[in-house]
C-alpha cells in the first residue's frame, strides 16, 4: 500500500511555450478516462516523482518524452534522476512506453509512444487498454494534413498581330485556305483491326472495314482482354485462303468472344490481407520489448528486481574507508619532493 508523503512538494515547473514536439508517431499520448486535474494529483508520490509527474502531466500530446530532453527542461534533476523517476511513475501506474509496427513489406518501421495517465492505473487496466484498437490507432502516426496548392494563375493572353481582312488583301492574291481539321484519335480496337493485315496478308482490311468492325472489337477489350490477345485470337488457325476478310473476321469476333469477367476484385483471403499493427510494450528502464503481460508495472524482470531492491546496493563502509585511505596516500606521494 502506498504511503502518503506529507512533505511539501515543489510546484511543477511551467512548460515552456517552445517545448520541442516529437515527430509523427513518437512522444506523449494521453489515455482516455482520466480524472480532472486538481492540486492533490500525485500526492502519494515522493517529492521528486511528484515534481516530474506534474511537469509531464502538463505537456501536450506529441511532446518529446526522452530522458535527455526532460532533464534539459527540469534543471533540478539530472538524467539519472529523471530515469529513476520515470521508473517509479511506471510502477505507480501513470506511464507506459510502447512501440507499434506500421507499414507493410520492406517499408515497415517502428514508432514509439509514451502513454500517460494522470489517474493511476493497475496492470490489468493497462493490459486491456493496450490490447484495444483505440490504443493501436493512438500509437500509429497521424498523417500530416495536406496543404492545398495555390490556384494557378491564368496565363496572360498572347498578343496577336493585326491581320488584314480579305477586303484589304492585295488584288490578285488567292485567299488562304482554312486549316484542315485534325483527325480524332483512333481507338485501340480500330488499331488492332488495322494491324491484322500486317500480321497476315489474308486478313487485310480497308479503313471502312475497320470502322464497321470497331464496335465488336471494342466489346472484346471491354471484357478485359488486351489488343495482343485480340490479334492472336483472330489470326490463329487461318484457312489456306480467305475469300472475304471482313466477313471472316466478323464471324470470328462473334463466335470467339471471351467470357465476361467480374468487374469487382475477389475478396482477399485473411492470410493475404494486411496484418494488423502490432503493439508491444517496452520496459521503461532498459527499453526491452514484450507483451504487456510479461512487463508488469512496465518493467522487465531484471529491472523490476533492481527497482524493488531500491536501486543498486550501497558499497560496504570498509570499502569506502579503503578508497579514502588510498586517495590520501596518493595525495601525500604527490606532495613529497
Amino acid at each position: 500500500m502506498a504511503t502518503q508523503h506529507h512533505s511539501s512538494a515543489l510546484p511543477a515547473p511551467a512548460v515552456p511555450a517552445a517545448y520541442p514536439m516529437a515527430k509523427p508517431g513518437y512522444g506523449k499520448r494521453s489515455t482516455p478516462g482520466q480524472q480532472p486535474r486538481t492540486r492533490d494529483d500525485f500526492v502519494l508520490l515522493p517529492t521528486r516523482e511528484r515534481y516530474v509527474a506534474g511537469f509531464v502531466d502538463h505537456l501536450p500530446d506529441g511532446a518529446v518524452m526522452s530522458i535527455k530532453q526532460l532533464a534539459k527542461q527540469i534543471p533540478l534533476y539530472g538524467q539519472q534522476a529523471i530515469s529513476t523517476s520515470l521508473n517509479a511513475l511506471s510502477v505507480a501506474g501513470h506511464l507506459r512506453r510502447v512501440r507499434c509496427a506500421v507499414g507493410a513489406g520492406d517499408k515497415t518501421r517502428w514508432v514509439f509512444r509514451t502513454f500517460w495517465s494522470r489517474t493511476a492505473r493497475d496492470n490489468e487496466w493497462w493490459t486491456t487498454y493496450l490490447a484495444t484498437e483505440k490504443a493501436i490507432q493512438a500509437a500509429a502516426p497521424t498523417a500530416a494534413p495536406e496543404v492545398p496548392a495555390p490556384p494557378a494563375e491564368a496565363p496572360a493572353p498572347a498578343a496577336v498581330p493585326l491581320q488584314r481582312t480579305p477586303a484589304e488583301a492585295t488584288p490578285g492574291t488567292a485567299p488562304a485556305t482554312a486549316p484542315t481539321a485534325r483527325p480524332a484519335a483512333l481507338s485501340p480496337a480500330y488499331l488492332a483491326l488495322a494491324e491484322l493485315g500486317r500480321k497476315d496478308i489474308r486478313l487485310a482490311l480497308s479503313a471502312d472495314d475497320c470502322a464497321a468492325l470497331e464496335a465488336q472489337a471494342a466489346e472484346w477489350l471491354a471484357r478485359g482482354v488486351t489488343t495482343d490477345y485480340l490479334i492472336a485470337a483472330l489470326t490463329a488457325g487461318l484457312p489456306a485462303q480467305v475469300d472475304c476478310p471482313p466477313r471472316f473476321i466478323r464471324r470470328r469476333l462473334t463466335d470467339k468472344i471471351p467470357p465476361q469477367l467480374p468487374t469487382t476484385a475477389p475478396n482477399p483471403s485473411p492470410s493475404t490481407s494486411t496484418p494488423a499493427p502490432r503493439l508491444l510494450m517496452e520496459c521503461t528502464d532498459c527499453g526491452r520489448p514484450g507483451q504487456p503481460e510479461a512487463l508488469p508495472d512496465g518493467l522487465c524482470r531484471p529491472c523490476r528486481a533492481t527497482h524493488s531492491a531500491g536501486g543498486r546496493p550501497s558499497p560496504d563502509p570498509t570499502e569506502i574507508a579503503a578508497v579514502k585511505a588510498r586517495m590520501a596516500n596518493l595525495r601525500d606521494l604527490l606532495k613529497a619532493p
